[in-house]
């Protein structure tokens, strides 16, 4: 193995977003206004739909259902925020994992332009959903002042925790960006993936109601344990598992590597099927 070419791409895992920050910026601008082009709220929209969603789980979950998130009770809308929190993490992964099969397929104009980064493109969907999910979070810490539960000094610490989300998301989308080129089918197989993940993520039901026996296969699911810490650090005000977060960041840089590395050897390909 050339070691040469294989720290070159390990760099430019963490420098192709730095090169190409303004490139990414405006295009991922472009994208959010023009998911909202058109309608007559714009990009209000953005912010809507997060609000209407957790009132009708605060409505449902709270209200109606009378569900508690712990076995001690609890706060009433405990539930419905916790759900809301797991599903801004789950949506920030499933919407720049879902699109990444077609994200080669939907820029086909860009392949032949030899000066045009093709790796970028998952940075730039990446920053898309980034934007709806820092404005979902928003809202989250709007309901729990209304509640008053109060917003925790440890929401602070939140970057830190989804940071290496973004690597294993990097990794995942630049593997599945390529593929898709060649094998249309991915998408319609990453789709269904990503509904049966949804519901083997605690997302609506704590790992305390699981049995013990089976807890642990639980946190094979790469997103149980972010949305755990997140969790904790923005809604319960606990410090996160450094240890765990840094076992899980170095997982997460070694697929994202391999995710890069994937995509540049098969990207001389792309033009062929295109």
């Amino acid at each position: 193995m050339d070691l040469s070419k294989v720290t070159t791409s390990f760099t430019h895992l963490y420098f192709s977003l730095w090169r190409y920050r303004p490139l990414v910026l405006q295009m991922a601008k472009r994208e959010i206004a023009g998911r909202y082009r058109g309608s007559f709220l714009g990009l209000l929209w953005s912010f809507v739909n997060p609000v209407l969603m957790l009132a009708v789980y605060t409505f449902v979950f709270s209200i109606v259902f009378q569900a508690r998130w712990r076995n001690d009770g609890g706060d009433r809308f405990e539930f419905a925020l916790v759900l809301f929190a797991g599903l801004i993490v789950f949506n920030l992964f499933s919407e720049c994992v879902t699109r990444a099969p077609g994200l080669i397929l939907a820029n086909a104009n860009y392949v032949k332009k030899v000066i045009f980064p093709l790796e970028i493109l998952p940075w730039v969907s990446l920053c898309s959903a980034l934007f709806h999910a820092a404005v979902n979070l928003a809202v989250l810490m709007i309901f729990l002042v209304v509640v008053g539960n109060g917003v925790p000094a440890t929401v602070l610490l939140l970057p830190l925790v989804i940071l290496p989300l973004f690597l294993l998301i990097m990794g995942v989308s630049w593997l599945l960006a390529s593929i898709g080129v060649f094998i249309r089918d991915v998408g319609q197989f990453v789709g269904m993936l990503m509904t049966v993940l949804m519901f083997m993520s605690p997302i609506f039901y704590p790992v305390s109601a699981l049995p013990e026996s089976v807890r642990g296969w639980l946190f094979l699911n790469p997103l149980t344990f972010i949305i755990e810490q997140a969790r904790d650090v923005a809604i319960w005000g606990k410090l996160p598992d450094w240890e765990g977060l840094a076992l899980y960041t170095l997982l997460a840089t070694g697929v994202a590597w391999a995710g890069l590395v994937w995509f540049q050897k098969t990207r001389k390909g792309f033009a062929d099927v295109l």
